[in-house]
């Protein structure tokens, strides 16, 4: 019996059903999200909606001379701090998480990926608590190792899941001929598993640059993030600045992601085409 390759009427009636549905799930979770974006252009110094008139008097205020520029270079220095770390050593453990004849693999795996289920709230209070008696609690250095262990797990996923494709022969390959595990590592290896690299990397810096809960544990005054900021502009004065920074926090985030979103298609194509 042969099927017919065009759908019948029911069948095109239920795909778009299913499209409409799925379409009205998209705006009822991102309609809150992108809420923000408009009222960063008010030009009120309050919450009004409909907007009263258009300006960007609250994207001067937050790029400005002031504590939401500190805040902002603040978080750019840590999340900057925090992908490089994170990216290298996230990537250095997958490299090892992928040899088969490694003991105890899962194990490893499992501890440190372990970041990503444990409440981030329970890590900052553990965190503080090791921190204060070695001085590294209200300091940039304490913040970003901090924030390196909270996004180490995702290059290590990411960086795994481009290395499951890799053919380690080529490695072998390679020492054969005399390169040293660290020349192999870094002209072999490296170029074909750099997408999930760079995958890992932004998750990095967007996971380091949006996280709140662990900075108001560890920051004093001088090293206050972004995050920090709106936090404290929502319990003290509600300014329409907060909506700004949100959305250029919200911009960066999505830039990153829609990056490292490519990255993975391209890893995907070139890994299809081998």
């Amino acid at each position: 019996m042969l099927l017919s390759p065009y759908p019948t009427l029911g069948e095109r009636l239920r795909i778009g059903l299913i499209w409409a549905w799925c379409a009205l799930v998209l705006v009822f979770l991102l309609a809150p999200i992108l809420v923000p974006v408009p009222l960063s252009f008010n030009s009120e110094p309050f919450f009004t909606f409909p907007l009263a008139g258009l300006s960007t008097r609250w994207y001067r205020v937050v790029l400005g001379p002031g504590d939401w520029r500190a805040g902002l270079e603040h978080s750019l220095l840590i999340a900057t701090a925090t992908t490089f770390a994170a990216t290298m050593l996230g990537t250095l453990a997958a490299v090892g998480l992928s040899s088969p004849g490694l003991p105890g693999r899962r194990i490893v795996t499992v501890l440190l990926v372990s970041p990503l289920a444990v409440p981030v709230i329970i890590t900052a209070v553990a965190t503080y608590l090791v921190y204060a008696p070695l001085g590294l609690a209200s300091t940039f250095q304490g913040i970003i190792l901090a924030h390196t262990v909270l996004a180490s797990p995702f290059v290590v996923v990411t960086v795994g899941a481009s290395l499951a494709g890799f053919d380690r022969t080529m490695m072998r390959a390679a020492s054969i001929c005399g390169a040293r595990p660290f020349v192999a590592f870094r002209r072999v290896m490296l170029p074909l598993i750099l997408p999930g690299v760079l995958s890992g990397a932004a998750f990095a810096f967007v996971t380091s640059f949006d996280e709140v809960v662990v900075a108001l544990f560890l920051a004093s005054a001088p090293q206050r993030t972004l995050p920090i900021v709106m936090f404290t502009g929502l319990r003290e004065q509600l300014s329409p600045a907060i909506t700004a920074a949100a959305t250029l926090m919200m911009s960066v985030s999505i830039l990153l992601l829609v990056v490292a979103e490519a990255l993975r298609r391209r890893a995907v194509r070139r890994t299809q085409a081998a």
